[in-house]
Formats: C-alpha cells, sequence, structure tokens
C-alpha cells in the first residue's frame, strides 16, 4: 500500500501556507520528506492570484478596508478568496503512482478521491469531466470559482471545489479549496470592476455557479468533519495509508524562508 504522510498545520496567513507547499516539494525532491497531504485553513481571510493573473485586478482599497490578505500562488487559475473553507495540497514526486501519467491523469485521480470525500459528507456530488475556459471580452475572468474546468467536483451543476496544479523539476504540487460555508460572493469586493453594476453582475453570476457546502446541506459542516472525510476519501480511492505527522524543522526553516524570500515579497506577488 502507498504510505503517504498527513500533516494537520494550523491556520495561517496566505503567504506562510504558499511557501509551506513549497518547502514540502523541496524536500520531498531530495528525498527528505514522503509523499504528503496537508490539510488546512486561512487567518486572516486571503485572496489569493493565479501565477499568470495580473496583479491589478486586486482592488485594494477594498481589499485593505476587509483586513484581507494577498498572496500568489504557485499553480495557475484565477483567483479564490480564502475564508470558511478547509484547503488541502498534495505533493510527491512525478514518479508517484498517484501522481504520475501527467497533468489530466493524475489530476483525474485526485478528483476521485475529493468526490470520495465529499461524498461521505452527504453531498450530491459529480465530477465534471470538460468545460472549456470562459473569457470575458477579451480578458479572462477573474473569478476561480465562477466555471468548473476538467475532472472538478460540482453539485447541481455548480462547482464545488477549485483545484489547481502544478508540475515542476522537484515534483508534484496540487491544492484546492472547499467551501464550508460563507458567501461566495464576498471575493468581488476584493476585485477591480467597471463598475458597480458590473460588481453586482458578477456577484449573482458566481452565486448562480458557485456553491458551499452549508447551501448544498443545509446546515455547517465544520473544519475537522470535513478534514476527517477527506482523509478517508483519500485512503478509501487511492489506496493510501496515512502516517500522521508534522513538518519538519528543516521545512519549517525553508518555509519561513520562502515567506520572506517569496510569497510576503513583492517581487512575487506584483510580478505581473
Amino acid at each position: 500500500m502507498n504510505t503517504w504522510r498527513l500533516l494537520f498545520t494550523p491556520a495561517s496567513r496566505g503567504s506562510w501556507n504558499m511557501a509551506a507547499d513549497e518547502a514540502i516539494l523541496e524536500h520531498i525532491h531530495r528525498g527528505e520528506s514522503g509523499p504528503t497531504l496537508r490539510l488546512y485553513a486561512w487567518t486572516p481571510a486571503c485572496l489569493s492570484l493565479g501565477y499568470a493573473q495580473p496583479y491589478t485586478d486586486v482592488d485594494f482599497p477594498r481589499l485593505k478596508d476587509h483586513a484581507w490578505d494577498v498572496v500568489r500562488r504557485a499553480t495557475g487559475g484565477r483567483a479564490i478568496l480564502h475564508t470558511d473553507e478547509l484547503t488541502y495540497s498534495v505533493t510527491g514526486s512525478a514518479e508517484n503512482p498517484i501522481l504520475t501519467s501527467g497533468v489530466l491523469e493524475s489530476y483525474n485521480r485526485i478528483a476521485q478521491a475529493l468526490l470520495c470525500a465529499v461524498r461521505k459528507l452527504g453531498l450530491p456530488v459529480e465530477i465534471k469531466e470538460r468545460v472549456g475556459p470562459v473569457s470575458n471580452g477579451t480578458n479572462p475572468n477573474p473569478v476561480c470559482f465562477e466555471v468548473p474546468s476538467t475532472y472538478e467536483i460540482t453539485v447541481q451543476g455548480k462547482k464545488l471545489i477549485g483545484s489547481a496544479q502544478a508540475r515542476k523539476k522537484e515534483g508534484v504540487l496540487q491544492h484546492g479549496s472547499l467551501p464550508l460555508y460563507g458567501d461566495l460572493a464576498r471575493i468581488c469586493d476584493a476585485l477591480v470592476f467597471k463598475d458597480e453594476s458590473a460588481r453586482e453582475t458578477a456577484r449573482q453570476r458566481l452565486l448562480a455557479r458557485a456553491t458551499t457546502v452549508e447551501s448544498v446541506l443545509g446546515r455547517r459542516v465544520d473544519w475537522e468533519t470535513a478534514a476527517q472525510a477527506f482523509v478517508v476519501g483519500f485512503e478509501t480511492e487511492l489506496e493510501i495509508h496515512f502516517e500522521p505527522g508534522q513538518m519538519s524543522e528543516s521545512e519549517l526553516r525553508r518555509t519561513e524562508e520562502l515567506v520572506k524570500e517569496k510569497y510576503a515579497h513583492p517581487s512575487w506577488t506584483e510580478k505581473i
């Protein structure tokens, strides 16, 4: 059976969360850590931008008014407001049986585990097989959760889990978000629109195309319950044996270095 490390890390700032994922990947590449599923949360709420998303998409006065952070991910896709959610990251070697064979194949394997996990919570979910990218005029839509992409999890026709994967020389990193409760349209307060009418239209469009666990079930599911469902889903679907662990001292030191050098530094966050 494929043995993986299982990490539950405390809710942290966006820059630390993104740095931790990269630090773990580097250690896996050097053979100092094994394949890892990390489950985590964010404090304060944080807007994350995709790797190639323009920094000018961010409405900074509104972001400041809400006391929200901003960070740029190492993975692609569009903006996500991380709050009231469970976030997962999968890190491992590209030769790992679950992560081998390219983006779509590995993405699909992980999607099957996610499907199993959220079904454990009682949600009538399905996998959206193929959906092309959606554009708004000549500019890509700035909101990640508005449309499902290939092999993402939907319920009643609405997107539930947003995920993105990066394949690097160090290995594979995939992370994603399961919104547990709250107003998904809050993200529109953190993004630039040409006027307030356009902002309101974006809010309504998002709510029509994406959802939360609470909206589907009519009740709240706490982070701990959702996290345990993820553990069972991954174990069941991928035949993984999890060994609960902690980040090593070396991983923690490298995380702090990456926070200072990259994820909290304007040269990375504002690069586009």
